[in-house]
This record gives C-alpha cells, sequence and structure tokens, in this order.
C-alpha cells in the first residue's frame, strides 16, 4: 500500500506527501471501529484521511472532524475530503489535538497514533512524527480522548499489543475502560501483532475476538474479507 495513491471503491487517497501511506492498520480501524447511531466523530492523526472516509462511507449522518499535525498531509488529507463524494460532512482541522477545544462533545472518537517511544528515530520527519510519540505522548492521547468523549462516546484505537496495554495504563485513572479488544493476526497460527480497543466511560465485561487477515495457506481470510468488502476495489 506504498504508491502515491490509492483507490478505493468510493473514493481515492492521494498521498504522495503523507509520512504514512494508506495501511492494512487503518483499513482495519476504519472497518472495525463501532457505534450505533454516531453524529459527531472526530479522527485524532488523520493523516492521508482514509479512516476520517471509511467512517463517512460508513456513518451517512454523521459529521467528522479530522486534526492532523503535519502541513503537507494534512493539505492533502483536505483534498481527499473535497474530492470525495462525503466532502460536506468533512472538516480538516490542522495542528496539535493537544490544542483542539471544542464545545460539542463526540459520540465516536478514533485514532491510529504514534507508539514508538525508545527506537531509532527515522530520518524521515513525516514518518517520524507519524510513528513516534514526540509530538503525541499515550498520556496526551487520553487527556484529549477524555476531555472531547461525549458521556456516551466510544474511543477506538488499534496499537500493537503491548503498547495497547500501557494505553489502557494511562485511562484508567481517567476511568476511561476496555469494552471491546480486537486481536489481529497476519494467520491463525502466528501470534496476533495489533490489538485494536473499544473504550467506554464505564466499566463493561471485556468482550475479545481474534481476526485473521490471511488462512494459512496465504489468500486473505474470509473474515477480512468481509471487513474490506465495500470499500477496496475487488471485494
Amino acid at each position: 500500500m506504498g504508491n502515491s495513491w490509492f483507490q478505493f471503491q468510493q473514493f481515492r487517497i492521494e498521498q504522495d506527501r503523507c509520512g504514512m501511506k494508506v495501511s492494512t492498520d487503518a483499513v482495519l480501524l476504519g472497518s472495525l471501529a463501532n457505534h450505533s447511531n454516531p453524529k459527531t466523530i472526530l479522527d485524532i492523526g488523520t493523516g492521508t484521511g482514509v479512516i476520517a472516509l471509511m467512517l463517512a462511507q460508513r456513518y451517512k449522518n454523521a459529521q467528522i472532524i479530522a486534526v492532523e499535525l503535519d502541513h503537507d498531509a494534512a493539505d492533502q488529507a483536505l483534498g481527499n475530503f473535497a474530492s470525495s463524494p462525503f466532502s460536506e460532512r468533512l472538516k480538516l482541522l490542522e495542528g496539535k489535538i493537544q490544542d483542539f477545544h471544542s464545545e460539542k462533545l463526540f459520540d465516536l472518537i478514533v485514532s491510529n497514533p504514534p507508539y514508538f517511544t525508545d527506537h531509532l528515530l527515522p530520518q524521515n520527519q513525516q514518518r517520524l512524527r507519524a510513528l513516534h510519540t514526540d509530538d503525541l505522548s499515550f498520556p496526551e492521547l487520553c487527556e484529549a480522548v477524555n476531555c472531547l468523549l461525549d458521556k456516551e462516546g466510544e474511543f477506538w484505537v488499534i496499537l500493537p499489543v503491548s503498547e495497547m496495554e500501557k494505553l489502557i495504563h494511562f485511562f484508567e485513572p481517567l476511568k476511561i475502560y476496555p469494552f471491546k479488544s480486537i486481536l489481529i493476526q497476519d494467520r491463525p497460527s502466528k501470534n496476533p501483532h495489533r490489538k485494536i480497543c473499544g473504550f467506554k466511560r464505564e466499566i463493561q465485561d471485556l468482550k475479545e475476538e481474534y481476526i485473521s487477515i490471511k488462512d494459512e495457506i496465504g489468500d486473505f481470510s474470509e473474515s477480512y474479507r468481509k471487513l474490506i468488502s465495500g470499500f477496496l476495489l475487488g471485494y
């Protein structure tokens, strides 16, 4: 998924100016982040805008605000929004989520956030910002969600499994708790490499499920095909 553009069934993503291209992580979160009927959605660190666009396709009555720190990525996401069938319901704000304030709280917040803290930094500054927590630490992300999430709202996020446990720890003092956990495997025989969690402001029994992207012979699994049906070309 590293081309200068990526064509979905209902929209096109231009991505030559973005540090992070359209990824399987983004497609998974855009497919799995769930809410019964969100009217307001916030995408923290929108990048190319792909998750916001997928949610605009799924939730036809939702107004969506996407926040992006990097200028080039923000400008490109704005162009992707403008050329989509959902342009009237999408708004792009350039800047830090730490500086974003809203009188109206959000029914659904999503994020595919940076998570590297002690790895070697990439030379590309865009990728540095997209991958590393220097500009958005986990405590800052949790505080932003706490300030912007409606009382009955849901926050959905994708992270490596070990990093998700850290995020859950930072949410606990804010009384925001995971209620749904989806472990992502490359194949059924492989250990999960990503986890998607949904969070709410109340303690509930944690529901856990597994999704394998491929079957054991290397073809896309039936569960993954169902997820991307309606989004990716050919499905």
